[in-house]
């Protein structure tokens, strides 16, 4: 049998249930779920399939599979439930896991849906589509296991858990980093022009599978050396003696990026001398490092005083012990891995600091670092952002389970071209939708939270660009878009509210495949018409009428006349419209809202949704060819 089948899985309730695997050929295979029988005979190629008729939500029930003509003893699977199942993919925020998710340990102790199943697909690349998973096991939802399930999924399946009172699987197929072309059919990406060129070059790569092996196994290395410090910089670096001297001086805090050193990746060490007041000698003192990028360590006057990993430490706050605390100066120093053009210390510089409850220490300013001191980390070549190859090996053995739809977060690794991803988005959905063959399947996904600096004036933005990629697969049928503008974090491209993606990916299920009565979605942008120097905007979504989430004045708007200059707008709310103008602006030609990286936005409807970034010109935009 096929991995995706096992002991606790969920088949899909309402609709006829595939089963098949392999068995010796010419072979009758009979299948038993319940009390329900079923066969069917094994082709040429040892392949078999059949369906069973819809059941109801229920269970638990066996599922028995015996070969004829054999002493085997067949395959018997436990604990079968029959419910929803969703296919929940993505890259690394739909991955982040519910130990990664805000009140993590308080979600983990309370966590027990023995009704809720997850299945986490293995990572696998392939260069052909392959008929089975790598690895994977059907798991119950307890305290034990839900720490590593996906934290947005999680929380989508415990409120249409408790909303529908059915069984609900999860099969979650996800990979951090990755573009939108890894999760699609060849024959799909070669329909369009903007695909078709990379992904015939993949049939020019010759790949072995020891090369996938490899670059796996440098991915291994490179954990190695981020976790366990080389050279034995460890013992010598932090100490207070060691000669820092030539070390280039840096302003903290800071990013990579501005480091000066280029596209750096390898482990980077930080060094300070610190004064501290004589008051502090012989205390526990709290470190905070405020909003460290990538994995870390921290040592204080040589020793190491924590290692934080992923985030082990949300807070970044940390007991220096009273023993290794002197008076005057004091030597701190940071190990940090700089990966995928991140790392360091994120602003602002009033959150990193050392105190004793009473006395606050700041440690912005000047830093010293050097990079290269350490074993360089081995040359990755990522194969699994290539084209079709996570389709191939995550998504196709897939195919045809019985589900009732999909869950999607993706499109931070598309951002750089995000007009191309206006074509390339809505070719993943029709592709899956066709090759499930189970006609147009509920599509839910989350459009990109705000992320980076906050802009002081109107600018330019491929993530805006990327969002109304994703506005724009609205058009297709059966499709629901959650917005998450006003709960992202800026220095985090994996912004810890988790439990409100869920939910309203929950909302749209509700409305859509449900049928209830709920307001799922923000306010959309619908029209607008020119009033003097005024533009009036019409909106849908707005349930009992528009207000703003923090009931301060309407923020995030810009306008802009013929010369395509924006400016910062002044709205008003009347009921379900909006009105914007500006001073600078006489004859206004078009109205942006929330069109920034970070904006700052606050218009919602009566359901406190988020209003849906827009804008309502086409002009050309910075990503568009």
């Amino acid at each position: 049998m096929p991995k995706v089948f096992g002991d606790n899985m969920v088949l899909q309730r309402g609709q006829p249930i595939p089963v098949w695997g392999e068995a010796r050929p010419g072979t009758l295979v009979t299948v038993v779920l319940g009390t329900v029988r079923a066969t069917a005979q094994a082709g040429k190629d040892g392949k078999w399939m059949l369906r069973f008729p819809t059941f109801t939500a229920g269970g638990p029930y066996t599922l028995k599979i015996a070969e004829s003509g054999t002493r085997n003893t067949g395959i018997e699977l436990k604990g079968v439930l029959i419910g929803d199942v969703w296919v929940a993919s993505g890259q690394s925020n739909m991955e982040w896991q519910v130990q990664q998710s805000q009140d993590a340990r308080k979600e983990i102790d309370n966590a027990g849906s023995p009704a809720i199943r997850f299945l986490v697909v293995e990572q696998d690349k392939q260069l052909k589509p392959r008929s089975d998973i790598r690895g994977g096991q059907w798991k119950v939802c307890d305290t034990s296991n839900v720490k590593n399930f996906s934290a947005v999924a999680y929380y989508f399946a415990r409120k249409i858990h408790g909303d529908q009172h059915v069984p609900l699987g999860i099969i979650q197929s996800t990979w951090g980093g990755t573009p939108v072309e890894a999760w699609t059919s060849r024959d799909m990406l070669l329909t369009s022009p903007i695909s078709r060129a990379r992904t015939l070059s993949n049939d020019t790569l010759r790949l072995d599978p020891e090369d996938l092996i490899a670059d796996s196994l440098n991915w291994i290395r490179t954990w190695d050396i981020i976790y366990h410090p080389q050279n034995n910089t460890d013992q010598i670096i932090p100490a207070p003696e060691y000669n820092d001297e030539g070390w280039t001086a840096i302003a903290m805090p800071n990013v990579i990026k501005d480091f000066g050193i280029g596209n750096y990746e390898g482990m980077v060490w930080l060094r300070k001398k610190i004064s501290l007041p004589g008051s502090f000698a012989g205390k526990d003192l709290t470190v905070n490092l405020g909003h460290p990028e990538m994995n870390y360590s921290l040592y204080f006057n040589g020793q190491e005083v924590c290692k934080n990993v992923w985030n082990a430490n949300p807070t970044h706050a940390f007991t220096i012990p009273a023993g290794l605390v002197r008076g005057g100066e004091n030597t701190i120093a940071v190990r940090v891995a700089m990966l995928w053009g991140g790392g360091g210390l994120n602003p602002p510089a009033e959150d990193i600091y050392i105190t004793d409850g009473a006395t606050t220490v700041s440690l912005a300013g000047k830093w010293l670092y050097k990079n290269g001191l350490e074993t360089a980390f081995p040359k990755i070549l990522n194969y699994q952002y290539y084209p079709t190859v996570l389709f191939n090996g995550m998504i196709n053995p897939l195919i045809p389970y019985g589900i009732k739809g999909f869950l999607w977060y993706q499109g931070e690794a598309n951002a750089e071209a995000a007009y191309d991803y206006r074509t390339l988005f809505p070719m993943l959905i029709k592709d899956w939708r066709q090759r499930w063959g189970q006609g147009s399947l509920p599509f839910l996904y989350v459009q990109l939270a705000n992320f980076r600096k906050v802009q002081p004036l109107p600018s330019e933005s491929d993530w805006a660009e990327l969002r109304e990629a994703q506005a724009l697969a609205l058009s297709l049928p059966n499709t629901g878009m959650a917005c998450t503008i006003d709960i992202g974090e800026g220095n985090d491209i994996h912004p810890k509210n988790k439990q409100e993606v869920g939910r309203r990916l929950a909302l749209l299920a509700n409305e859509m495949v449900y049928k209830q009565p709920v307001m799922a979605s923000g306010p959309q942008y619908k029209s607008f018409q020119k009033e003097g120097n005024r533009i009036r905007l019409h909106f849908t979504h707005t349930g009992t009428g528009l207000s703003t989430k923090d009931g301060k004045e309407v923020t995030g708007f810009a306008i802009a006349g013929k010369d395509k200059l924006f400016h910062w707008a002044k709205a008003i709310i009347e009921g379900s419209e909006v009105i914007v103008y500006a001073d600078e602006v006489s004859e206004p030609e078009a109205v942006r809202y929330a069109w920034a990286d970070n904006p700052l936005c606050n218009l919602v409807n009566s359901a406190h949704l988020p209003a849906i970034p827009f804008r309502t010109d086409e002009w050309k935009g910075i990503t568009q060819p």
